[in-house]
């Protein structure tokens, strides 16, 4: 990786079910082994982490995904949803030791199934940089609403270049009025790439986003047979600049 740049992957993990109908989450830990730990990652955010349900239950090793990724496992527990989580609402960050945290926030955000983001702002090369990890409505009205709230959230923030991954559950490329600076308050952009269904991907839900003077590069579904079988949603991963 040159100077400026960080590699990121995002992967809704489906809390073990695989495209199969089979919940096993080891292989969603052999997968990020074998698949996403060998591509050198400064982040990688997960998405369906933890039970669904209350307490949102841990379900994955996450020292066994620090210690293969070689990333930091992030949430302390005021980052988690309770005592018996890893994440908070089934989004859990690792960050590369070369991105220092200097503020951390959890965002509740509505919905008839309960939604969260996850924010840490990081020093990297000296610049600063925001990491945003969410999981969006499927209904288009209520995402309209959860990124009016992370873009409020970010009015009150310090300005820096934002970063944002997960699953946004936006099928259409052009994303429509959820990312309309206008609601949003900066505009976040990449390229799109289908990663569902994993055995046949035709919609692009799952995003990496940035702001100017940033930009979204390299980006690919990860396919393979083994990351097919794991979920039904296929990791995508970036490379973004930090300028």
């Amino acid at each position: 990786m040159r100077a400026g740049q960080l590699r990121c992957a995002t992967w809704n993990v489906h809390r073990g079910k695989g495209s199969d109908g089979r919940v096993d989450p080891a292989r969603i830990l052999n997968a990020i082994d074998r698949e996403l730990a060998p591509r050198g990652l400064d982040v990688l955010a997960l998405q369906e982490a933890d039970e669904e349900c209350r307490p949102h239950a841990r379900i994955f090793h996450v020292d066994q995904i620090a210690k293969s990724t070689g990333l930091s496992y992030i949430h302390e527990p005021a980052l988690r949803w309770g005592p018996q989580s890893d994440g908070f609402l089934g989004t859990i960050l690792f960050l590369s030791p070369a991105l220092t945290p200097t503020h951390t926030d959890v965002i509740d955000l509505p919905g008839h199934c309960h939604r969260g983001a996850v924010s840490v702002e990081t020093l990297f090369e000296g610049r600063s940089v925001r990491i945003m990890s969410t999981h969006l409505s499927l209904f288009q009205p209520l995402r309209i609403v959860q990124m009016r709230i992370i873009g409020q959230y970010l009015r009150r923030r310090p300005q820096m270049q934002t970063l944002l991954l997960g699953d946004l559950n936006e099928w259409r490329p052009w994303g429509g009025l959820m990312f309309d600076r206008r609601l949003v308050g900066t505009r976040l952009r990449g390229p799109v790439r289908p990663t569902f269904p994993s055995a046949q991907p035709l919609l692009p839900l799952d995003r990496i986003l940035t702001e100017a003077p940033g930009e979204v590069q390299q980006i690919r579904a990860v396919t393979s047979a083994e990351m097919t079988a794991a979920s039904d949603h296929l990791p995508l991963e970036a490379v973004v600049t930090v300028p």
